[in-house]
């Protein structure tokens, strides 16, 4: 069986994204990761796939497999390659279209400069949604947020934990290109008291409208980009007295912009989508 597939990625965060309304999709978890393989497969952090709605208010359902073969329930940078997918295929005639994802509803609308704005919802901050089990862990308040104190290596490191429809753990450092980021991502991603994983992040204040980002991605390991990521940096930031709205995040993969103004209000992302290559890849060649 011949799959066909498109590649494409947001701000470095690299993607294949198939249809998966017009053609079947059955595959193992092991298929998953040999697509994701970069010397065995086609090559992505994530792969993004397109189907039906299964309700009467939204226009598609979307589905996100990490490099790992585990289904995860949201990706920003994603969702923004999603509605460029399905606008340049005539899947849909929309500008702005609605999204179901493994925990709610989203809003992508595609501007005329060939951005995208991503309407990610209000940011989830009650530990146990995120889910995050501080008991037992030290806290301290910064501004509007608490912070909680987990042993990595050595050191306590100080974060905040964010849902933005996935978990995400973010601390403050001095200069995020001297982090160890590769050292202490793994030991935060399996930390204990995430008892689905996490995503951290790890956020450099420039000023109060700019910071440098790296992620650590669940299932992934380090991406160019994470918009989930950046979208909970700033969150996390802005209720530490840290930014103010909007803030430019930049990643190694690119820039995002991020908007927030507030408890109960959405987050609102915009940043670049690009179709990289098209093609087709024999099923039967990967692992079954």
């Amino acid at each position: 069986m011949k799959l066909q597939f498109t590649k494409m990625h947001g701000a470095g965060n690299d993607f294949i994204v198939l249809d998966g309304i017009n053609q079947q999709l059955d595959l193992t978890d092991a298929q998953w990761r040999a697509l994701a393989s970069r010397h065995f497969g086609i090559g992505a952090d994530q792969i993004l796939i397109v189907e039906k709605s299964t309700r009467d208010d939204v226009d598609f359902r979307y589905r996100i497999f990490n490099s790992d073969g585990g289904e995860v329930e949201h990706c920003g940078n994603g969702a923004r390659c999603f509605v460029r997918f399905v606008t340049d295929k005539g899947m849909t005639d929309k500008r702005s279209v609605r999204v179901e994802v493994m925990n709610g509803v989203i809003t992508l609308t595609l501007q005329d400069d060939g951005q995208v704005t991503v309407d990610m919802g209000a940011p989830e901050l009650t530990p146990a949604r995120v889910p995050f089990v501080p008991e037992g862990l030290p806290t301290r308040v910064e501004g509007d947020d608490t912070l909680y104190g987990l042993e990595i290596n050595g050191r306590t490191e100080w974060i905040s934990a964010v849902s933005m429809g996935n978990p995400h753990a973010v601390q403050v450092v001095d200069d995020v290109e001297q982090f160890p980021v590769l050292q202490d991502g793994p030991v935060i991603e399996h930390h204990k008291s995430f008892p689905n994983r996490v995503n951290a992040g790890f956020m450099q204040v420039v000023d109060r409208h700019a910071v440098n980002l790296r992620v650590f991605e669940r299932g992934a390991g380090e991406t160019l980009a994470c918009g989930t990521g950046a979208c909970a940096a700033v969150v996390a930031g802005i209720r530490r007295g840290l930014l103010d709205s909007p803030v430019k995040v930049r990643t190694h993969g690119g820039d995002l912009s991020i908007a927030w103004q507030g408890e109960g209000q959405s987050v609102q992302m915009t940043g670049p989508a690009t179709t990289v290559f098209e093609g087709s890849i024999d099923l039967a060649a990967l692992p079954a």
